[in-house]
């Protein structure tokens, strides 16, 4: 009876939801002590939060996949950099480089939504080129590792490590 019982909560919704939701906290969790470790080791920002609700809760969404949150957090943190180096904070060159970026995402199949809000992230802080290798190069690399591994070890609902284009 007790049998029956752990394996039907284990094979129900509410399971597969709070798994999501310890993944998505032990990553960030991760992510976090390796700031703690090393103070100038930035790993953090805010639209990994929202990579964490597509990477957990979408693993086998095309959004979720490896090409597009390191495609999508690259290309526009570079718009946005790019934006930075070249042209004044304004409304508008924020709203370009957003614009810019989302266009570049679809372009190179590697949409991923949260990335839509690095150039506002980063023309908001002002931030130097080095954003570009961390937080957003590493961090980007220790999620879609900690995904495979949580993926493939814990919720066994498996995630693969390529970058094959994605066909429509």
């Amino acid at each position: 009876m007790l049998l029956r019982l752990c394996r039907s909560y284990c094979q129900s919704r509410l399971f597969t939801i709070c798994l999501a939701g310890i993944g998505a906290a032990l990553c960030i969790f991760l992510l976090a002590q390796g700031e703690a470790i090393v103070p100038a080791y930035v790993e953090l920002m805010a639209p990994f939060g929202a990579t964490m609700v597509i990477l957990f809760a979408l693993p086998k969404s095309p959004l979720a996949q490896p090409k597009n949150i390191l495609g999508g957090h690259l290309l526009t943190s570079f718009v946005g950099l790019m934006t930075l180096h070249f042209w004044e904070v304004t409304p508008l060159s924020m709203a370009v480089s957003v614009g810019v970026g989302i266009s570049l995402m679809m372009i190179t199949n590697t949409l991923h939504p949260p990335a839509g809000a690095n150039p506002l992230l980063i023309l908001s802080l002002n931030v130097s080129w080095s954003f570009l290798l961390t937080p957003v190069l590493t961090g980007c690399l220790m999620i879609i590792l900690f995904g495979w591994l949580y993926h493939n070890g814990v919720s066994r609902v498996g995630y693969s490590i390529t970058l094959k284009p994605y066909n429509k």
